[in-house]
């Protein structure tokens, strides 16, 4: 087989949402930090498109690439690319990372807990693995310190109207909003539906409310929009139903561990919710993520908490990619049938 290239893969999900793992064939891209690797590799392009445009990839998945940590307090580092963005951190794809590397043998998996350090593009993050035969059963993040941005703003969407809205950050950016306000259900039958919304609402928010990061002025925009379902607290315990629209327009099928974040930071700037309570958000798919208020902190000044979140991860394959030289497309391609929006 001829193959200009061939980029090791293993593939992984946790709690249904799609996070491959790029082990091998791609040197480090250049840059003093990982920030600087991240900026490089969003501004090039060619490794997002064709590891995430069909035919190797699919609006469906995630690629995270690791990369030798630039923190000496770090165990392993990675880069994340989505469909549209590469964001500061990930919640699900953390996850994924923890399980190949662990699952995988890339690091020692100690029994009955293994501890690790992570860095990824927005800083370090602590990882906390439950391991049992061989197996990482379920993986503890503590994440990026989290913070509400503008609670109970007014936002203008086409086709809707005037609806309230809440911005967070959670390790990426959100604009948060009650689905029965702007007609949609948390349900599987309506996932298209859920997705063109929350794409038009996260463009809306966007143009007319932006986004701040007090101490990262690179990150001006809103990437998602979540749709927070009703909290319930049973037992001492928040729950909630979450769906997270992720341009160009899909469903997270996890419930988004830096949404599950964003939303902690929010209850908690409400007084909803304390340190140390827990917090359970449940996907479109029915699968789960915990979180839990770990402490609290500051970012530029502006009140944070310090999220911890849970969830499993498996591994489901391993991939080598290949480009033919002759391949007419090698960059992939898109259309709008399963593109979205």
């Amino acid at each position: 087989m001829r193959s200009s290239k061939t980029i090791h893969l293993i593939s992984a999900h946790a709690e249904g949402e799609v996070g491959d793992v790029i082990v091998g064939g791609v040197a480090p891209p250049p840059g003093e930090t990982l920030w600087e690797q991240r900026n490089w590799i969003a501004r090039d392009g060619r490794l997002r498109n064709f590891m995430l445009n069909e035919p190797r990839g699919g609006v469906f998945r995630h690629v995270n690439l690791l990369v030798p940590p630039k923190d000496p307090r770090a165990d392993a580092a990675f880069i994340i690319m989505e469909p549209e963005d590469t964001p500061p951190m990930s919640g699900s794809n953390s996850i994924c990372v923890a399980t190949v590397l662990l699952d995988g043998g890339l690091v020692e998996m100690v029994e009955p807990v293994t501890e690790l350090v992570l860095e990824a593009p927005g800083g370090l993050v602590h990882v906390r693995a439950e391991c049992r035969n061989g197996k990482a059963e379920r993986i503890f993040v503590r994440n990026l310190p989290s913070f509400a941005a503008q609670l109970d703003v007014a936002l203008d969407v086409p086709g809707v109207g005037r609806v309230t809205v809440d911005t967070a950050f959670g390790g990426d950016s959100f604009v948060v909003v009650r689905p029965e306000d702007v007609g949609v259900q948390i349900a599987r039958d309506r996932a298209r539906d859920l997705a063109e919304m929350g794409i038009a609402i996260t463009n809306a928010a966007n143009a007319q409310l932006g986004f701040h990061h007090p101490e990262n002025p690179e990150w001006r925009h809103i990437s998602f929009c979540l749709f927070a379902g009703e909290i319930e607290r049973r037992d001492g315990v928040l729950r909630a139903a979450s769906a997270v629209a992720i341009q160009p327009g899909k469903i997270d099928r996890s419930p988004t561990g830096t949404a599950v974040s964003a939303r902690m930071a929010i209850l908690h700037a409400r007084g909803e919710m304390a340190e140390g309570e827990r917090f359970i958000a449940t996907s479109i798919i029915g699968s789960e993520f915990t979180g839990r208020i770990a402490g609290l902190a500051t970012v530029g000044g502006c009140p944070a908490i310090l999220p911890e979140i849970s969830g499993r991860g498996w591994i489901t394959g391993i991939h080598q990619h290949l480009l033919d030289p002759s391949d007419p497309w090698p960059e992939g391609y898109r259309l709008r049938d399963t593109w979205g929006v």
